[in-house]
């Protein structure tokens, strides 16, 4: 059986309806973020919820305690060192269901991948900051855009 010429047209036809539609469902679970409340002050508590629900136990939470002088969150402690290992999670949304004050929020961000596990591992710093869009830059100096770490070893 030949192809017909018109089968070409009716797959194009189905491409052309897909390029115009949302690329992800309303639900989708992407980049994990931590957030601040309006005052600066962050959510997490470093109560450690988070890592306890993760099935893929991905999330290392370290807590430590709020002083006077040095105030990070608003409850008595703060999460010290908090980390998520993106290469071992499995995206379930249980850190986000987990949490009492919403700190942690899967976004809709899904660019994440990386040439390297090590990259893969988001800090607090990394959590706490707006995502960054990445793409190639042909200028460095006119663009700020981080080398990748497989580039710096060699």
């Amino acid at each position: 059986m030949s192809p017909r010429p018109t089968d070409s047209f009716r797959g194009f036809g189905v491409t052309l309806k897909q390029i115009f539609k949302k690329p992800m469902y309303p639900r989708f679970r992407g980049r994990h973020r931590l957030w601040r409340h309006e005052n600066g002050l962050e959510k997490c508590i470093g109560c450690s919820l988070c890592a306890a629900a993760c099935p893929a136990d991905c999330i290392r939470v370290v807590p430590a305690e709020n002083t006077p002088d040095n105030r990070v969150s608003a409850g008595e402690r703060y999460a010290r060192i908090y980390e998520i290992n993106l290469s071992r999670c499995v995206f379930c949304g249980y850190c986000e269901l987990a949490c009492p004050f919403d700190a942690i929020t899967l976004e809709q961000e899904f660019e994440i991948s990386e040439y390297s596990r090590d990259d893969l591992i988001y800090t607090k710093d990394m959590l706490l900051a707006e995502p960054i869009k990445r793409v190639p830059v042909a200028d460095r100096d006119l663009y700020d855009t981080p080398v990748p770490a497989y580039k710096t070893r060699s």
